[in-house]
This record gives structure tokens, sequence and C-alpha cells, in this order.
């Protein structure tokens, strides 16, 4: 649907998307949600081709995902997006994917900067978006707050990822997606098969490309529902996400498949 102030597409949940559990993964979802972002950002006219003639581009920098109900492989669902305009340093997007009887599944809320490509500087344009095409509607409530490490955590080294083919996206460094992804591979399988994911918070701080080294690693919290991933190369902290679970009990997902 096209819509000045949201857009809106149906999608059928296809099984390359889902767990072994039928259940939709957080990085799919996080494929759908640049891709409707991206659509919506040239309708109203500042998508990509708007903002390369430029030199500048949309760069996500911060993430919040709450997780309701999770959609399942052939689920039919509605997913819709809308900008909120600029506040402070960042320009917000929202997300809501709904089932076919109009109940949330998941909510989500985004902040984005606008970088210089030749310089690698932000750029801070109040007069960017047209005010006409902004929905001040929250999917949630407030934006992302900056997720890192606490000072006096003591995390633990699980391996290294080498950047690859793989995680490259045509803008030629690591796809924010896959970050994610590789956050949830940190974890053991055991945990991330078998229990429902409720909620994710992530801060993207550096770019990575192609050849470079990510070191990543794990901070188990609160009774071992809340994971933390960061992914540090030599020169800086690439991301951080937190993880919270709950169990495959939970009534956020239905197992009886």
């Amino acid at each position: 649907m096209q819509d000045n102030v949201k857009y809106t597409e149906k999608i059928v949940i296809p099984c390359y998307d889902t767990d072994c559990h039928w259940r939709l993964k957080p990085v799919s979802f996080m494929n759908y949600a640049q891709e409707v972002a991206n659509r919506h950002a040239t309708l109203i006219g500042f998508g990509y081709d708007d903002l390369i003639k430029s030199q500048t581009a949309w760069v996500l920098s911060r993430m919040h995902i709450i997780f309701k109900r999770i959609p399942l492989w052939r689920d039919k669902v509605t997913l819709s997006t809308w900008h909120k305009g600029l506040e402070r340093l960042f320009y917000l997007r929202d997300f809501r994917m709904t089932a076919e009887d109009g109940q949330d599944l998941i909510v989500g809320t985004t902040s984005w900067v606008v970088l210089n490509l030749q310089n690698r500087r932000m750029v801070r344009d109040p007069h960017l978006l047209d005010e006409d095409t902004k929905n001040m509607e929250n999917a949630i409530e407030t934006p992302c707050d900056k997720v890192q490490m606490p000072k006096d955590a003591s995390p633990t080294f699980v391996r290294d990822h080498q950047v690859s083919y793989s995680d490259v996206d045509m803008n030629g460094h690591t796809n924010n997606a896959m970050y994610v992804q590789w956050a949830m591979d940190a974890i053991d399988y055991a945990l991330t098969s078998e229990k429902v994911l409720a909620e994710l918070r992530i801060s993207f701080n550096h770019e990575t490309r192609p050849g470079q080294t990510v070191s990543l690693w794990h901070l188990v919290r609160e009774n071992g529902n809340i994971h933390m991933i960061e992914g540090r190369t030599s020169e800086a902290s690439a991301f951080c996400v937190e993880f919270t679970f709950a169990d495959s009990s939970d009534d956020r997902t239905d197992l009886s498949i």
C-alpha cells in the first residue's frame, strides 16, 4: 500500500526465513524492515537514489525490536513503516508487523543518521524530510538508547569472524542484519533454538568491511535471560546487541505445529 505517511506490504513468511520451530528469524525481520524502509523512503523522495546525488546515504545507528508473538512459516502478515522526522541527532523510523486478525506480532523503532560518503561525517539537515510525510505514531514509545557492555563486565571471548562475501551489502560494508546473525550464532544453539527471543536492542558503532576480523564477546545477565554480544575490531566496537529471551512455553509463540 502506498501512502505518504505510512508504507505497508503483505508478506507470506517463507520457509528459508524461519528456524527449526518454523519461527521467523530475527535477521529475517531485519531484512524485511530494511527493504520496506527503502521503498517508503524512495516513494516520498529521500531514498537511496535521491541521497546518492549528494554523495550521502542513510546509516542505521540503533534499533529496538519487541517480539510480541513470532510469526511462523506460511503465516500471512502485514508489515508497515513510517518516519517520525528528526529528533536531536537521529532521524526516527518505526515498524509494525501484524497478523491477519490485526494483532501486533513485532514492533520496532530505529534511529538513523545521514552520512557523507566522502568524509564519513554525519549530515544534520532538518529540511531533508518533508513534514507532510511525517507520522508521529509510536510503535515503541521511546527511541532506542545506546547499547553497550557494562563498564565492570567481563565478557567471554567466543570467536573471531572474518567479514566475507555473504556479509557485505550494496554499499560494500557489512549489512546491519548480519550483526544480529553473528550475535545469535555466538550464543549456544541449545538456548537460541529452544528459547523464544522476546526483545533485542542493538547499537551499530563502526562499519566493517571485507577482510576485517571482528572478535565476538558474550556476556550473560539476569538469570540467563539476557545475553549481550559485542563485536570488536582492532580499532573500535563495531556493534553491541542485547537479547532478552523467554521460555518456549511463553505465549509469545505457538509451537503446536
